[in-house]
């Protein structure tokens, strides 16, 4: 069967959200001030984004809902116990200084202009369709997608399959016929396979390993595991 769309992940994939983030997070620190606990930036920014990942997978398991998972990071970061107003305000100051810093990746365009011809293109996100088509949007390449289809709307998130079959769905196309590509390897490579679609692990960073898994060190190579339907 051959692959008539490619289905992405935002996040790291497209959008420097790890640079952006350790950006937007030590301009707040400039302006907040460093928290009691924390020797150094180096170490608040290390903690932050540790912090983060604990709660996103408690977001992702369905243990807390979105706006939570961002007061808890808050409160744990700072070691205090916050009114939901107050943590919400400190995670919006945050919010200013990282969003100045959004940008995509330099290979990301490259390849979705190689791509636009020969395949439909759609996201899948574990993240809010408030966050992600305004993102999409600032970066100038919402209508490069059909479909944007996100967890904290759809109710059920990657790898979970019945995530990566709405979006499927969102395409009119079944599995096989979708390639899924992302950063994580088990969230996205292994749960998109899982489901019955083409996973990509883009592995950025060289981990390597997983030698089960489709893996490319950067979107230049992603055209050539690709070959488009014919009319």
């Amino acid at each position: 069967m051959p692959i008539r769309a490619v289905l992405w992940d935002i996040d790291d994939t497209i959008f420097d959200y790890t640079g952006a983030d350790r950006i937007g997070m030590s301009k707040h620190l400039e302006h907040e001030g460093l928290p009691d606990g924390y020797g150094s930036v180096e170490q608040a920014l290390f903690t932050w984004r540790a912090i983060t990942d604990a709660h996103w997978a408690r977001f992702a398991a369905g243990e807390t809902d979105f706006q939570g998972q961002r007061r808890d990071r808050v409160r744990e970061f700072l070691s205090r116990a916050l009114e939901d107003e107050e943590a919400d305000a400190w995670f919006a100051r945050h919010v200013t200084h990282y969003e100045a810093a959004w940008s995509l990746f330099p290979d990301a365009l490259p390849a979705l202009d190689v791509l636009a011809n020969g395949f439909r293109h759609g996201v899948l996100s574990n993240s809010s369709i408030h966050n992600q088509d305004r993102k999409l949007r600032t970066l100038g390449v919402r209508d490069r997608f059909e479909a944007v289809v996100c967890a904290v709307e759809l109710g059920v998130s990657k790898p979970e399959a019945g995530a990566f079959h709405a979006a499927c769905e969102a395409l009119a196309l079944e599995p096989g016929e979708v390639a899924y590509v992302g950063d994580e390897p088990d969230i996205d490579a292994a749960g998109a396979v899982a489901a019955g679609l083409m996973g990509i692990w883009l592995d950025r960073g060289g981990r390597g390993g997983r030698p089960e898994l489709v893996r490319i060190g950067g979107l230049d190579q992603l055209p050539g595991l690709l070959v488009p339907a014919r009319p």
